[in-house]
């Protein structure tokens, strides 16, 4: 990993570290189409060995499918201590491990689907964390992602790419990523895209099966 890619993640879980005790607290405010949105995206996984990428406080929690082997990484310890104390008094079935998603400590093929909402608008090297899920997933196994990108409208993506250094330094969020391409980029199938509320996006893609 290049030294300049360690120290944007450093920053990363730094900020999100600072965050966690008001993380909760502060996606409220998105509403009750975020949770819709979260629940629409876990009723797409396909198997039984599920990995979530960036469980957060475990806002996914009450969205597991049953009867499955869900495994949950995290970046920020500070954000994975509440997920795991969530976990314990909701009886969530649910391995957590601290984690980048850029070196994913996982075997080859591991696992059938993996999910990551609202992550990869934070993950400094977004294409090179997609091929570690590529890497990670099964042949033919699927690839769930909910989050936000540059618009399509020329003026609106042109605010949010004069605004995107802002956001990055406040809060570690790049609000102009082109996920669907970046995930195209990464080797992975993008197989559908649900346009949710224009810059939201839910996208499910696949590894191939050869």
């Amino acid at each position: 990993m290049a030294s300049e890619q360690i120290q944007a993640t450093k920053r990363v879980r730094k900020g999100y570290n600072r965050m966690a005790p008001r993380y909760d607290f502060l996606i409220g405010f998105c509403g009750s189409r975020f949770e819709r949105w979260r629940q629409l995206a876990w009723s797409k996984v396909e198997g039984t060995r599920i990995l979530e990428v960036g469980v957060g406080t475990g806002r996914n929690f009450p969205y597991y499918p049953r009867n499955v082997d869900i495994t949950g990484v995290e970046l920020s310890e500070g954000m994975m201590e509440r997920a795991m104390e969530k976990a314990l008094r909701n009886h969530i079935n649910v391995a957590l491990t601290q984690m980048d998603v850029q070196r994913l400590g996982f075997p080859d093929n591991t696992f059938d689907t993996v999910v990551a909402t609202l992550v990869f608008c934070a993950v400094p090297d977004p294409v090179h964390g997609l091929m570690e899920i590529r890497r990670v997933v099964k042949p033919g196994g699927k690839v769930i992602l909910l989050d936000h990108v540059l618009s399509a409208n020329p003026l609106l993506a042109w605010l949010m790419n004069r605004f995107n250094p802002v956001m990055v330094r406040l809060w570690d969020d790049h609000i102009n990523r082109r996920t669907a391409e970046n995930v195209a980029q990464s080797g992975l199938t993008v197989e559908k895209v649900t346009d949710l509320s224009g810059i939201f996006k839910l996208i499910e893609a696949r590894k191939g099966s050869g």
